[in-house]
């Protein structure tokens, strides 16, 4: 088998992806008549994906069940028990994703197991917890991209709020005033999503009326009333005043950690998890929410939005440095005369050529595949030193501490 080898990936439908953004980048007609939220590039079991061996599409994830130190490496197959520990996806959001967040290793766990002694299916509607494992991540823009991430502070809150005269929220608001911390900020987020639908439907009409003033003046009084107009009488429409609203450039990223609340409301990114589908959701979806769960997981400190700067790497390579083990993301950028010549020391990676073309060797073999816009490969740890020439960019996932996880 290839140390290079070509990808097929699955694509997610989901309502929210876009009918051009996934299309464009594979080379498929545009519009498309069935919107592309994701493209997933790894081992999931819900969705992985696929090598050509020997002439036909095999399993990734059955793939490196065969050989799993030659695919991915013996550090890496013993410290994440033979599985490729992360999952690397193409995000394309028309419309704004769920509020919502991701639990860490032990609620991870913990949920798993409770569900599944309730005899509760996988694929159930109401299940909150698809495996055992957390689902920290990284976003890095491809286009502008706009999100939610984090609380504001309690007084950032208070003055976005009394700007569009919520009224009705005058004790809750009076009492995140007195306590201006995670406790009350965990109080008054806690009262919102648990309030009883007349009072729910009182709080929205008088915030969207205030913030249908102020549209043109601040981006999140825009957000709130076009969340309103995409989950009319939904809570999560107040979410633009009480969370960070986040703009990032092309190039630009940010790391989710676990338990932090957030929302992807619009663009297209790269996004990087340990291989994870856990997700439970708050608002701003017809899906499953369970508010009881969700208040058990949620960080209530408020944390500004920190971007991640790419930094460092081999020449012609920027790594966007996270606390995660599972996963790092690098960006890699050839032109014609100046090549990118990989470590001889090295483990399993997968990129996706987001921008022109070239070809990358495998410089102990010999063996050279083309690189395309669109195409996507996997590099086997096995394989010592490749190049990579022409003109292109390429997004690059592979395990986080590489000291630790090489051969």
């Amino acid at each position: 088998m290839y140390r290079i080898a070509v990808l097929k990936n699955p694509i997610q439908e989901y309502a929210w992806g876009s009918k051009t953004a996934i299309q464009a980048l594979l080379g498929l007609p545009v519009p498309s008549e069935k919107p592309a939220a994701e493209l997933w590039l790894g081992a999931h079991p819900k969705a992985p994906s696929e090598v050509m061996i020997e002439g036909e599409w095999q399993s990734l994830e059955k793939i490196i069940e065969t050989d799993p130190v030659s695919v991915l490496g013996k550090r890496v197959a013993e410290r994440f028990s033979n599985k490729l520990p992360f999952l690397f996806k193409v995000l394309a959001a028309d419309r704004p994703l769920s509020i919502q967040v991701h639990p860490n290793l032990e609620e991870a766990r913990d949920g798993f197991e409770r569900e599944n002694r309730l005899g509760i299916s996988l694929d159930a509607s109401e299940r909150n917890y698809k495996d055992a494992n957390h689902k920290p991540e990284i976003l890095c823009a491809i286009t502008p991209f706009e999100g939610l991430k984090g609380f504001r502070t309690p007084e950032a809150i208070i003055n976005l709020m009394d700007k569009v005269s919520i009224s009705t929220l005058a004790d809750e608001l009076s009492r995140l005033g007195k306590e201006p911390d995670g406790s009350g900020l965990k109080h008054f987020f806690t009262s919102l999503v648990s309030m009883d639908q007349a009072r729910r439907e009182r709080v929205i009409d008088e915030a969207i009326r205030g913030a249908e003033r102020f549209i043109n003046e601040d981006r999140a009084f825009y957000w709130m009333v076009e969340l309103n107009r995409e989950y009319p009488g939904d809570i999560g429409g107040l979410s633009p005043i009480i969370f960070n609203l986040m703009e990032l450039g092309p190039g630009e990223a940010i790391y989710i950690p676990a338990g932090e609340l957030h929302a992807y409301l619009r663009g297209v990114g790269m996004e990087l998890m340990a291989n994870s589908d856990n997700v439970l959701r708050g608002g701003l979806t017809p899906k499953h929410v369970d508010v009881p769960e969700l208040l058990k997981i949620v960080n209530f400190s408020p944390e500004p939005v920190r971007k991640v700067t790419p930094s460092g790497g081999l020449p012609g390579e920027k790594i966007y440095a996270t606390p995660a083990e599972e996963f790092q993301l690098s960006v890699i950028s050839v032109a014609n005369g100046d090549p990118f010549i990989s470590e001889r020391d090295r483990g399993v990676e997968i990129m996706i050529c987001m921008e022109g073309g070239g070809e990358i060797k495998d410089l102990e073999s010999g063996q050279v595949e083309t690189v395309e816009k669109g195409k996507s490969l996997l590099i086997h740890s096995a394989l010592g030193q490749y190049q990579i020439v022409g003109e292109a960019k390429l997004y690059k996932a592979t395990v986080g501490i590489t000291d630790q996880t090489r051969q």
